[in-house]
């Protein structure tokens, strides 16, 4: 295993920065046709940082950002996504992965993925898992953010079945990202001739779901799916179950005009009940709950407000408690004093 070969080059570390990083210059040429290169490369590299002082970091920082091209091309990208010019960012996409290099390809040993946060590999290690060596992609190497904004551009192109190949790559990339699934789902909807496809992507972002806006976009999403399958009971139901996520004007719509074409009326206990029946998941699950409420906790215990933050207002997001809204709420107040002092 590669780690002998890091505690090995350890050993030979002193307390002269200079020397040790021209000592780990060498190991990395030694070591670069490694069958574990990649691993032992970036720990090397980690260990050649810390001997950096602050002011050459900054420079490496500066340096590295200028000449990472997935970073530059989505930076360039977003620009024209936020000015509406999707035709503009889809050619800059098209150009740049035309002539893309191949991306952390899984092979007999080893399976590459990247995670948003620590809660997204908690769920992929719970429901899916890895029979192969996992091994993460860097965090400044976003490629499922490539893929995933280059599937959304060519599905607003009309390029369906280019979107799907995308964004099917970001979804090995991330198994457990709801936000590339419910992408696909928004594909399925439009291309296939039966809507097979759009609810089991439907289910399968359901059960990895952990924020409110994902839970309100999928019970909609069904809420569709049911009004197609002409059972307009079951498509109130998910409609109306939408609404605890989010009070979004269109679906009390949908919902007005279905309740007054078909009689129906359905209070929340009625609509969970319907839901249940059909095996369709009431919120999010209760392992993800449980692991935002110990995320968020851990964090604050270890003074990362921010981080801890992020995950309490998930959580709220999911699960409407007032202690999570007071919580969130002393946490802001405390973050904003620190900031004063500073």
């Amino acid at each position: 295993m590669y780690q002998k070969v890091i505690e090995d080059i350890k050993r030979n570390l002193g307390p002269n920065n200079d020397l040790n990083r021209k000592y780990l210059i060498s190991q990395i040429d030694i070591y670069k046709h490694h069958e574990n290169s990649t691993e032992i490369v970036k720990e090397i590299s980690r260990m050649i940082w810390e001997c950096l002082t602050p002011e050459e970091q900054e420079e490496f920082v500066r340096i590295i950002e200028e000449e990472n091209p997935i970073k530059e091309i989505l930076i360039e990208t977003e620009f024209y996504i936020q000015n509406y010019d999707y035709e503009t960012a889809l050619e800059k996409l098209d150009a740049f992965m035309k002539n893309k290099p191949k991306f952390y390809e899984n092979n007999e040993k080893t399976e590459y993925h990247f995670f948003s946060n620590p809660l997204e590999e908690l769920i992929f290690n719970e429901y899916i898992g890895c029979e192969k060596e996992l091994k993460i992609i860097p965090e400044d190497e976003p490629v499922e953010d490539l893929f995933f904004v280059y599937g959304f551009l060519l599905r607003n192109a009309s390029r369906l079945d280019e979107a799907e190949t995308a964004l099917k790559e970001a979804l090995r990339i991330n198994p457990v990202s709801s936000r590339v699934i419910l992408e696909l789902c928004d594909i399925y909807k439009m291309k296939t001739p039966t809507f097979n496809k759009f609810y089991f992507y439907n289910m399968d972002a359901l059960k990895y779901a952990y924020s409110g806006e994902d839970l309100a976009r999928i019970y909609n999403n069904l809420g569709f799916f049911y009004y197609e399958e002409n059972n307009p009971e079951l498509a109130i139901a998910c409609y109306k179950y939408s609404l605890k996520y989010e009070n979004n004007p269109f679906t009390k719509e949908k919902i007005s005009i279905l309740e007054s074409k078909s009689g129906i009326a359905l209070n929340e206990e009625e609509c969970a009940g319907l839901m249940s029946n059909k095996h369709i998941q009431i919120g999010a699950k209760p392992f993800i709950i449980e692991n935002l409420e110990k995320l968020a906790m851990e964090y604050e215990h270890d003074n990362l407000l921010n981080q801890s933050l992020f995950f309490y207002r998930l959580l709220y997001s999911v699960k409407k408690e007032e202690k999570t809204f007071k919580k969130i709420k002393e946490l802001d107040l405390k973050t904003r004093r620190m900031k004063r002092k500073i």
